[in-house]
């Protein structure tokens, strides 16, 4: 009973994505882009553009995605300062951590406490780490037995075994005297877009997008969004759009087709230039498109 319903779960979370919507928010992207002169609302088209690269990585309601995955690298942190006395020798200080897909706890002893006191180094004797791994609903529980002393300008790391959905980090300390602080961090996994999604190059444009909106880059917004309307459009709504917008054939139709076909290639040739200045992944996803483009290119001659 319970596999089935564990079958029935991922059916549901496989379900077709909204690629309709991002379509029509991409239409909505150019033209917001086309009327605007120097009030190009940013904040507002990024939180859109966010908003349609979450759907596309076919987010699921438990927080993992079916077209990316959480990979060990920084995007951000959790931290919290703590001051550690040493009232009590016999009794470790127990200070504690939660955050939300982590992988790594950082132990920072600063060289100063309240700015201008130089701090005292912290002993810990040991850390728990209760969590939720990526690839699992069971708890579980990692120990580490340090009993070291951490000197004031040091740091020590401890990796959680998996990237954890959920973690509670648990910080057993000694201070050395009076009192000293401690900085807790909990790193945040990277969100990595799958090379293998089928809905890998408009992600890469919706990233291109994010970035020539730092710059106020009208063109490259403009071609962006047209080429993710393009790529997420139905085929079959494709010709009715075109008969809408375009006169009936006559012979003057003709003589647009070479500028259309301009259009269409400075637009690509956009798209791999803004993913050859992106990430890793994305200059061998722009490499990979430049090859077909040239490909396309000789077999057309």
């Amino acid at each position: 009973m319970i596999a089935a319903i564990l079958l029935l779960a991922a059916a549901a979370e496989t379900a077709p994505l909204p690629v309709a919507r991002v379509a029509e928010d991409a239409r909505v992207i150019d033209r917001v882009a086309e009327v605007s002169k120097r009030d190009l609302p940013t904040e507002l088209l990024k939180r859109l553009v966010e908003d349609d690269i979450e759907m596309l990585r076919g987010k699921r309601s438990d927080g993992t995605y079916a077209y990316a995955t959480y990979e060990r690298l920084e995007s951000g942190r959790r931290t919290n300062s703590f001051s550690v006395d040493n009232k009590d020798a016999e009794k470790p200080t127990h200070l504690e951590m939660k955050g939300s897909w982590v992988y790594r706890l950082v132990l920072e002893v600063p060289t100063r406490k309240m700015l201008l006191t130089h701090n005292h180094r912290i002993f810990v004797d040991h850390v728990d780490i209760e969590y939720m791994p990526a690839s699992s609903t069971a708890t579980r529980v990692q120990t580490l037995k340090v009993g070291a002393w951490i000197e004031p300008g040091a740091t020590r790391t401890i990796d959680i075994d998996d990237v954890a959905r959920q973690a509670t980090a648990a910080v057993f300390v000694h201070a050395d005297a009076d009192y000293g602080n401690i900085v807790l961090s909990l790193l945040e996994a990277k969100i990595v877009d799958n090379s293998d999604s089928p809905y890998a190059d408009a992600v890469s444009s919706a990233k291109a997008i994010q970035r020539a909106l730092d710059h106020s880059d009208i063109p490259s917004i403009r071609a962006m969004a047209s080429r993710i309307s393009n790529d997420l459009q139905p085929a079959s709504a494709r010709p009715a759009i075109v008969a809408a917008a375009e006169p009936a054939p006559s012979t003057s139709s003709v003589e647009v087709t070479p500028a259309r076909a301009d259009a269409d290639l400075y637009n690509e040739l956009l798209g791999i230039e803004d993913l050859l200045t992106g990430s890793e992944a994305e200059r061998h996803q722009g490499v990979d498109r430049l090859h077909q483009l040239i490909r396309r290119l000789r077999q057309s001659r």
